[in-house]
């Protein structure tokens, strides 16, 4: 009977081995790459639009063959951004870690085997066999799947925020580097024109037609203009770099930027509108929630877990004298001295934390939210006041230009007035892309042309 019943335990053991063993990962060697990846034109790249988030972006056409706009500039952000696929690699790191949280313990199985040094009448080989079991793992077990499922949702939050970001700077760094080649075009026009009416005083001050003051003020003019221009080349070049560098592509990559895309504007009552749904739109703010979930799910599993653990194993062996046995072990700990009370303190105050936390977000949101407003109306209302004095500028052009050529004007007076005019250009330009930036900011805070709650609903439905 015990030959058979080894014969048995025997078989089983296979079994069970077999089992893991085909349950297991076989390794696979994934080596670095030394070459450099970054691409130096754009002209051949594709995006799937199906596969973006947020609708503005998944049912626009991707075709910069004629050039890119805000849109296609935003759609590449997102699918080539080098801080976005590290952020998705993290995504999949996440949803690992939620798929162990989910998993239970393996049972455990004990074998031993006894053998006489010496054989000696009466004498037999020992063995005993057992399989155990950690029951208590079964009492946290929900709590711990729950928290799980949480911080995947949370992972898909943080990660959906991010790509919300790359679109907000893309759409700025569009706008500003359209913006800073507009200002250089005005201001090359004006180092010209201060150019010209450098070169005339030099020679008027040659010629002693002119006074040394004079001289100089023109001096300081052309050279301060100059300086703004140099200035404005420098900071066009970062603007490139820095949209290179969001769109993973080489410093230096051409791209023909078209200005021809208008973001669309919330009035107040959509504006008021999107606060009161705020903690539904924004995804940093459903992640903390998320993360607030997964916690409140930990400190659950930490106050079950002060429940004595224990362990049942069913057991049978053969002492050396030959007698067989079968009975069961059940080991627990005497929750007198630990308790888990320590972390059920820690996952408490990190619960308060997150709790803290996800209030100072939401204030700070919507304290945002107002400023942004306050400052547009302010932006609006310096840009119109701009607006109203350079129409007066230009329609007043043709007369100076015409008074220039009469004789009317000299080429002074007509180099001022072109330099101011030029000058209001610029400041209403200034203006402009100050309200346009303000504009992208306020929808990035408000989730303006975002659709968030569909994205999470595909993923977690």
């Amino acid at each position: 009977m015990a030959k058979n019943f080894q014969m048995k335990l025997q078989t089983l053991f296979l079994f069970v081995l077999g089992m893991g063993m085909a349950g297991c990962t076989s390794y696979r060697p994934l080596p670095l790459d030394d070459k450099v990846t970054l691409e130096t034109s754009a002209s051949h790249l594709t995006v799937d639009a199906k596969s973006l988030p947020f609708h503005v972006l998944s049912t626009h056409k991707f075709d910069p063959s004629d050039g890119w706009d805000m849109t296609e500039v935003a759609m590449l952000a997102v699918a080539n951004n080098p801080n976005l696929k590290l952020a998705r690699d993290d995504a999949k790191i996440g949803h690992a870690q939620a798929f162990a949280a989910g998993l239970l313990p393996d049972p455990q199985v004990n074998l031993s085997r006894d053998i006489p040094v010496q054989p000696a009448p009466g004498v037999f080989k020992a063995f005993g066999a057992g399989v155990g079991y950690d029951l208590g793992s079964l009492v946290t077990h929900a709590a711990s799947s729950s928290a799980g499922r949480f911080e995947s949702q949370k992972t898909d939050l943080n990660l959906l925020w991010q790509e919300w970001q790359v679109v907000a700077q893309a759409r700025l760094l569009f706008s500003r580097a359209i913006a800073q080649e507009s200002l250089l075009l005005w201001l090359s026009d004006n180092r010209n024109l201060l150019a010209g009416r450098y070169a005339n005083a030099k020679s008027a001050l040659n010629d002693g037609n002119l006074t040394s003051d004079a001289f100089n003020a023109t001096l300081s003019a052309w050279q301060d203009i100059s300086r703004q221009a140099n200035e404005l080349e420098r900071q066009q070049l970062q603007t490139r770099n820095d949209l290179d560098a969001l769109l993973g592509l080489a410093p230096g990559t051409d791209l023909k930027l078209l200005d021809d895309e208008a973001l669309g504007i919330p009035d107040e009552s959509e504006v008021n509108q999107a606060l009161t749904e705020l903690n539904q739109r924004r995804p940093d703010l459903m992640a903390l929630k998320a993360g607030y979930a997964a916690e409140d799910a930990r400190y659950r599993q930490a106050i079950l877990a002060q429940f004595p653990p224990f362990n049942l194993a069913i057991n049978r062996t053969r002492d050396n004298t030959g007698i067989n046995m079968q009975g069961f072990a059940l080991s627990f700990a005497l929750p007198i001295l630990n308790g888990n009370r320590g972390n059920i303190r820690i996952e408490e105050a990190t619960r308060q934390r997150l709790r803290d936390e996800y209030q100072i977000r939401l204030n700070s949101a919507y304290a945002e939210v107002k400023r942004l407003v306050v400052d547009s109306r302010l932006l609006a209302a310096q840009l119109q006041m701009s607006e109203a004095g350079l129409l007066t500028f230009d329609e007043t052009a043709a007369n100076a230009a015409q008074a220039l050529a009469q004789g009317d004007l000299d080429g002074s007076g007509y180099a001022i007035f072109q330099s101011s005019r030029i000058a209001k250009h610029v400041e209403v330009t200034n203006l402009r892309q100050a309200l346009l930036e303000n504009r992208i900011a306020l929808l990035a805070l408000l989730g303006g042309n975002f659709d968030t709650r569909n994205e999470i609903e595909e993923k977690h439905p």
